[in-house]
Formats: structure tokens, C-alpha cells, sequence
């Protein structure tokens, strides 16, 4: 394919993706598996037009007065100093440039907002504020490079030194989680090895796995991940636990709950139960109580922008309060099922403090019986950000951006 063959398709895959809730990298895959004529080298210089799109939407918006999709392929191009009307020439590629577009070329740079500059929705500036502070800049920037891969060892299998010999990658220890793995380039088609179907590793950026480490579990525990998704974090407590306990994971998606199910087989971990969640106000829960429950909670995902930079432009003030009410019940839930002298963690992918902070806080005042625990106290190495709670963020811990806090029954 030609330059511009590959640029009009990187604008369809744009257009495709304004009309879907998909992950950009799910969507690339279905895209490309109907269009065959498209070779590796293609397929990768479209995904990266298509990525650095979503990454610098705003700025490009800003510079073209349009966030259309072909507005921020013409942004991109100036941006990187490329020949703008030599690509936009009809055939294969895109439609020739109007008046309009010329004129929006022409014109001379505009001072750009904070918002512009951090490369984030206009209407979260005041809550990213109240995250970061004097810091927002640094921190927003640290937002935008592509993240490294991490892996979790899975100490049930193999140590990680053994992982790290058996890959043939530039790989390294992350600095924090004991058994994580940092790949800073490309990862290859590490899902597809001998070692990944041998349950050796499963892929978790290092700041989910120092969160399933906060929450301190012991072998012959009784563990409820009451929130868990496709069982990642699950997967880490087996380990911790020594495949010694129990741990039941719930979720209202039977598809993810099967996932799961998958993946213990793969990693060996016998003591993992699943449960399908009725949705609803009042849904069956599981028997008995436990001695920690893990709510890693449905959120907006702004922590994870660096994987995922189409869900900076999705989310919206309406989805954010659906999702606040979701994990006030979830907690609420959770505080019902804990063991007097449990350790109840909350958990998200999010960086911003209604999600975090005010929802502990509402936890608090709903919930008198409970206390904070001092989550620094459950790592034996220090990690910045971790003090009462969690708070990590690329600049800060160079992962992914989490936040944890721990709430024990008195």
C-alpha cells in the first residue's frame, strides 16, 4: 500500500471507531482480518496513525478546528513535518484538500489551554486538578508515550529468574511488584508462546500487581474478589496464597467469569471458584463471610490512557456518576460480607479522587464500624505513593495510574 492508501485507511479505522465502544486494539484485529491486502508493515504504519490520533486528539483538534478524522490525520502530518498535499490527492488515498483545510493549515499557531496541553476531555480539568495539582502538566505528559509490557510471574509455575532466561526479549525485574517483568519494546506475540500456555506468566502492569500484593492474603485464607473481571488480580491471590485457601470470584459478566476459568487452568490455581452475579439492587452473594474482599471496581479507566487513549474521548460526565453509584454498592456489598478484623481493599484503574478518595470517604460515613489500615505496611520495599493509600501514575511509579485503599472492620 501506498502512503496515502495506508493514511485514508487509518481515517476509516477513525471514523470505524467513533461508532463503537471496542478497544481500538480488538477493533484493529477485526478490521484487518477482512482486509487481507494489508501486509504487516501497512497494518503496523495504520495502527500507529490511527494511535497517535486518539493520543493527540486534542492538540490536533485544536490546531484544524476540527476533530473530524481526517482533520487529525492533516494535524499529524504537520505535526511530524510531512507533505500534506502530496498525500491528500484523491485515488487510493484521501480526498484532495479543501479551502477550508487550507486555510486552517495557513493559519498561524493559537496559545493552547491546559486541557489542549494534557490531552484530556475539557470538562475533567477541574477533577485532574484536584488529582495532580501544580503537577498536572508533568503528569499528563507522562500520560502520553506508549507503555512498556509487564508481566506477573506466576510463582506457582516458575520463578522469575527462570522467565527471564526462558524469554527472547530485553526484559527486566520491575522495580516494585516482586514477581513483575518489564518489556520496554515491543512485545511480540508473547500471548502466543510455549511459555505464556505453560502458565509461566500472565500479562498485569506492575501496579495491579502491587495492588493484589496490598491486600496481604495468607495460604488457607478465605478471599472474595467480588468485582473480578477475567480474574487477573484473582490469579495473583492464588499465587500469594500458595494455592492453599479459598477464593471466590464474582462478576455479573459470565463471559469474563469463564475467561477466568480459562486462565486457572492454564495457571494451575485450584482454589479459585467462580460466581455469576444477578445484576440488580439486590443480587444473590455468596455464603459466609471472609477474610478479605477485594473490590477492584468498574471505573473509567483514566489510569490506563497510555494502553487505551481512545477512553480519554468516551468517557462522559453521565457514564462517570453511573460509574461512582456502581462502586458505592459494590463497597456496600463488600462491608456485608467481610470477617470481623477483615481487610476490605478498593481498588480502581482511575486517577481521579471522585472515584477514589470521595468514594472512601462516603464509604466511611456510611459504615462507622470501619477503619483505614496503613497500606504502606503491607510491602516490605517503599513504593512512592504508598502511604495510608495507593496512588500511582506513570510520572510517579512509571505504571499504569491505580489507586488502593484499605478498609478494615473494627
Amino acid at each position: 500500500m501506498t502512503p496515502a492508501a495506508r493514511l485514508q485507511m487509518a481515517i476509516e479505522v477513525l471514523e470505524g471507531l467513533e461508532k463503537t465502544g471496542q478497544p481500538t486494539d480488538r477493533f484493529l484485529k477485526a478490521w484487518f482480518r477482512t482486509r487481507r491486502f494489508a501486509g504487516s508493515k501497512d497494518r503496523r504504519a495504520i495502527a500507529e496513525h490511527v494511535f497517535t490520533a486518539q493520543r493527540r486528539r486534542a492538540g490536533f483538534a485544536h490546531r484544524m478546528g476540527s476533530a473530524t478524522p481526517r482533520a487529525l490525520m492533516i494535524a499529524a502530518l504537520l505535526d511530524s513535518g510531512d507533505d500534506v498535499s502530496a498525500l491528500f490527492t484523491g485515488g487510493y488515498g484521501p480526498a484532495p484538500l479543501s479551502d477550508a483545510e487550507r486555510a486552517a493549515i495557513a493559519a498561524p499557531p493559537r496559545p493552547a489551554p491546559r486541557w489542549v496541553r494534557g490531552e484530556y476531555p475539557q470538562w475533567l480539568d477541574k477533577e485532574l486538578l484536584r488529582a495532580f495539582g501544580d503537577g498536572l502538566d508533568v503528569e499528563m505528559a507522562a500520560f502520553l508515550p506508549r507503555a512498556p509490557t509487564d508481566l506477573r510471574v506466576n510463582t506457582l509455575k516458575a520463578s522469575r529468574d527462570e522467565v527471564i532466561a526462558a524469554l527472547e526479549l530485553e526484559a527486566a525485574p520491575t522495580p516494585f511488584a516482586p514477581h513483575g517483568i518489564r518489556i520496554p519494546g515491543e512485545a511480540g506475540n508473547l500471548s502466543q508462546s510455549a511459555l505464556f500456555e505453560s502458565g509461566a506468566f500472565e500479562f498485569q502492569d506492575e501496579a495491579a500487581q502491587l495492588a493484589a500484593a496490598l491486600l496481604a492474603v495468607r495460604p488457607g485464607m478465605r478471599v472474595l474478589d467480588l468485582a473480578a473481571g477475567a480474574g487477573g488480580k484473582s490469579l495473583a491471590l492464588a499465587a500469594a496464597m500458595e494455592n492453599r485457601g479459598e477464593i471466590v470470584a464474582c462478576d455479573v459478566r459470565g463471559e469474563a467469569l469463564f475467561e477466568l476459568q480459562k486462565r486457572a487452568v492454564r495457571a494451575g490455581a485450584t482454589i479459585i471458584r467462580t460466581l455469576l452475579l444477578e445484576e440488580g439492587p439486590n443480587p444473590h452473594l455468596p455464603d459466609g463471610v471472609f477474610d478479605a474482599v477485594l473490590v477492584d471496581a468498574p471505573c473509567s479507566g483514566t489510569g490506563t490512557w497510555r494502553r487505551q487513549p481512545e477512553l480519554r474521548w468516551r468517557l462522559t460526565p453521565g457514564r462517570l456518576a453511573e460509574l461512582t453509584a456502581i462502586q458505592d454498592g459494590l463497597l456496600d456489598r463488600a462491608a456485608a460480607l467481610l470477617a470481623p478484623g477483615g481487610v476490605l481493599l478498593y481498588a480502581t484503574c482511575s486517577i481521579l479522587p471522585v472515584e477514589n478518595q470521595d468514594r472512601v470517604e462516603a464509604f466511611l460515613s456510611r459504615h462507622p464500624g470501619f477503619v483505614p489500615v496503613e497500606l504502606a505496611d503491607a510491602l516490605p520495599v517503599p513504593v512512592p505513593g504508598l502511604g495510608r493509600d495507593f496512588r500511582a501514575s506513570p510520572a510517579l511509579t512509571g505504571t499504569d495510574g491505580f489507586f488502593c485503599a484499605g478498609l478494615k472492620r473494627a
